[in-house]
């Protein structure tokens, strides 16, 4: 089999036809021609979504946390996330295909494989618009879910030769499942996310509490400690010992609320990212 050269120029124009023209694109489509060229269309489009994904962290991560830690981890997923979007896109392409083949074949479709692949590949096109809806909460992931089912049916008419009734029957209850599911996750993610910021907020109240109780009991101590050295006679330096060892068991008890304090605000601004 003669390996086909892949023209990169050619990919920015293929992604801009499957979005604006669907149905001319998968009417025209080749049903063949290998996995090369669609995998790494796949991949680019992955790499695309990544960096979009990556910039949103970026200025996220700036927003929420001091500027030099924020430029740290905002450079680290605008480096990492187009790999590993790249990637990802890779295996998910391999698997969303083979679930998409067996759909097609259950509603009729007489397209191989490779055909079913080229269709995912392709509409791999939606994934930097689908990454910058996700953003939006609740309600930017399920307009996501309703374009690709659009399009989804826009491939099953042209490409495989299904009705379009039966198309949407299929793929719209697939996509109120999957909005249903989406909506519930945020819901619950923001759920746990507002507990364990209250949870945190009731440590830090706690640990504070402790600094405090501690501060007082430093002080007392001390107070006893004049007092007693005030009393005695001057040679009598023993029973300060006592004293100190209490000195220092208050000066424990401080610096372990303050180190309670310091992990509570940690984790906060963490359960915050």
């Amino acid at each position: 089999m003669e390996s086909k050269a892949i023209d990169f120029a050619k990919i920015p124009q293929t992604a801009i036809k499957v979005v604006t023209t669907p149905a001319e694109f998968f009417r025209e489509m080749p049903k063949t021609g290998g996995f090369v060229e669609p995998l790494v269309f796949m991949m680019i489009m992955g790499a695309i979504s990544g960096l979009i994904g990556g910039l949103f962290q970026a200025v996220s991560n700036l927003l929420g946390l001091h500027l030099y830690a924020g430029m740290q981890m905002g450079v680290a997923s605008i480096i990492l996330l187009p790999i590993i979007f790249a990637l990802g896109s890779a295996v998910f392409g391999f698997v969303s295909a083979a679930i998409l083949f067996v759909i097609w074949k259950l509603m009729g479709s007489n397209e191989s494989f490779e055909t079913a692949y080229r269709c995912v590949a392709y509409l791999a096109a939606l994934s930097p618009i689908t990454t910058v809806l996700g953003i939006i909460p609740y309600i930017g992931g399920a307009i996501g879910l309703v374009i690709i089912t659009f399009y989804l049916v826009t491939a099953s008419v042209q490409t495989h030769g299904i009705a379009a009734q039966r198309a949407w029957l299929v793929f719209g209850i697939l996509a109120a499942i999957f909005i249903v599911f989406s909506v519930s996750a945020q819901i619950a993610a923001r759920r746990f996310a507002r507990n364990m910021e209250q949870a945190a907020e009731s440590w830090k109240g706690a640990s504070e509490e402790m600094r405090k109780a501690a501060e007082e009991m430093q002080k007392n101590m001390e107070g006893e400690l004049k007092k007693h050295q005030q009393a005695l006679p001057q040679p009598a330096e023993q029973p300060q010992e006592p004293a100190q060892a209490m000195q220092q068991s208050a000066q424990e008890m401080q610096k372990a609320a303050e180190e309670m304090q310091k992990q509570m605000e940690e984790q906060l601004k963490k359960q915050n990212q």
